[in-house]
């Protein structure tokens, strides 16, 4: 590998020749040789987006030369694009502000603007500081391109996912709705329930949680932009931050605007937080529902079986014939790596200091990658799993007719002491509680036809 001699206010730093960063960049991948996991696409993405945004309304204001701001929203186009992402390659476990990088984008978009404009890296034609951090600090930077980022991924990629997973469930509610089956609480037998309304329960459940990551949306929208070091302001010029958040808003559709008080911007993470906060619910609901869909699908001959799950794949390298609910254990670990993101989101939400959080790559990370893995999980959970489901009618047919529990429905008849001693019996003698109750005379014929149907059960009120 060949190199070539870049400076900083540290001195001279060797860098790779055909890397596009700089002396800073290198010093932060020398020091921070940790884990190999590296900012996501959609945050290198919003970082070109407001790298270059900036520039422009630094131009606009007369603030930097427009030739100069124009090679940068190029450079800075590039970055969003994806085109320049192997010249960001630093570690989230990095200087807790992500002033690293940062500074990786300042110089990769500061050397690409020179190449384009005739310069040779490194020579600073275009300055990383002065021209491509214009207005700028770490400390506001960052926080930003968090929210933007987070917003970008959960309106485009996770609530269009969600409500594709609504709409899956509700269809299976509707396609499932006279299919009648024995209720479970505490995992043992219960009052009948259709399988409809099984489902209908787990749509709203997403729906709801729709609604829980819309409501987080306002305060992802604020953006730190404007603070510069410690939330005063210094050296960005009135109305800059403002009017580059705005060009930020016309670029994306979304209705991002400038944080009410730049302190708690910086200062705090509450918004991540609540934001992890509203994906951990989510996956918490998509958890059981999961979970649910593997027991009922369980079998399929010493298991409940209600459902027949799709076959994806076999399911042992020993038992021949064996399937297993894939699906559902892939969202379900999902799921469980969402809600320790929330545990490490919420701990380094509490650790702000003064000005400043200083625990903010990995809090980027950890959003982001919920908010991914959620949205790539809920869509291949839909397609692959709950649009193949189909009801298994017989099977559950013959356990709720096995099923003790009905003869709750005749409580206002017979009374809840009777109804306990038939249903032991019943249980215990493997007798149905119809043959029970007229034998010993409890109700006549008529009135356990009226009173025992199965279906009219699950429509609530007195038999």
């Amino acid at each position: 590998m060949t190199y070539r001699i870049e400076k900083d206010s540290m001195g001279e730093v060797q860098v790779p020749a055909d890397a596009l960063y700089g002396a800073s960049t290198q010093r932060a991948k020398d020091n921070f040789p940790i884990s190999g996991i590296r900012f996501s696409r959609r945050f290198i993405w919003a970082l070109g987006l407001l790298k270059g945004s900036a520039a422009t309304v630094a131009a606009q204001g007369g603030h930097i030369d427009q030739q100069i701001a124009d090679a940068i929203r190029a450079a800075a186009d590039e970055v969003m694009s994806g085109d320049l992402d192997d010249h960001f390659p630093l570690d989230i476990f990095q200087t807790g502000s992500g002033t690293s990088t940062n500074t990786n984008a300042n110089e990769v978009i500061a050397n690409r603007a020179t190449i384009s404009l005739g310069g040779e890296p490194g020579s600073k034609l275009v300055h990383p500081n002065d021209h491509v951090n214009f207005g700028q600090s770490s400390n506001d930077v960052i926080p930003s391109v968090i929210h933007i980022a987070a917003v970008a991924a959960l309106r485009e990629d996770l609530i269009p996912a969600l409500e594709a997973m609504e709409s899956a469930l509700a269809a299976k509610a509707e396609q499932f709705a006279d299919v009648v089956k024995s209720g479970r609480t505490h995992l043992m037998d219960a009052t009948p329930v259709t399988l409809g309304q099984e489902f209908g329960g787990y749509a709203t459940q997403v729906r709801k949680g729709i609604e829980r990551l819309q409501s987080v949306l306002p305060g992802l929208e604020e953006l730190a932009l404007g603070g510069t070091a410690v939330g005063t302001g210094l050296n960005a010029p009135e109305g800059f931050a403002a009017a580059t958040i705005a060009l930020i808003a016309e670029r994306t559709g979304y209705p991002f605007r400038e944080a009410d008080d730049h302190f708690e911007a910086q200062a705090a993470k509450d918004a991540v937080v609540m934001a992890s906060g509203a994906l951990k619910t989510v996956a918490v609901s998509l958890f059981k529902i999961a979970n649910d869909i593997r027991f009922l699908g369980s079998g399929p001959t010493s298991g409940i079986a209600e459902l027949r799950i799709p076959d994806l794949q076999p399911g042992s390298s020993i038992m021949p014939g064996k399937v297993n609910p894939v699906m559902s254990e892939m969202l379900m670990q999902v799921a469980a790596q969402v809600i320790g993101n929330d545990a490490t989101i919420t701990w380094c939400g509490a650790n702000g200091n003064f000005e400043l959080n200083v625990m903010m790559p990995v809090m980027a990370h950890a959003l982001l990658q919920s908010i991914e893995i959620l949205a790539n999980a809920v869509d291949t959970f839909r397609r692959r799993c709950v649009e193949g489901l189909e009801a298994n009618v017989e099977r559950a047919r013959e356990l709720v007719e096995k099923n003790a529990i009905i003869v709750t429905a005749l409580n206002p008849y017979i009374g809840y002491d009777a109804g306990a001693r038939i249903a032991k019996e019943a249980v215990t003698s493997g007798r149905s509680v119809r043959e029970l109750v007229l034998e010993q005379g409890l109700m006549t014929e008529e009135e356990l036809d009226a009173a025992l149907d199965i279906k009219r059960m699950t429509q609530g009120g007195v038999m």
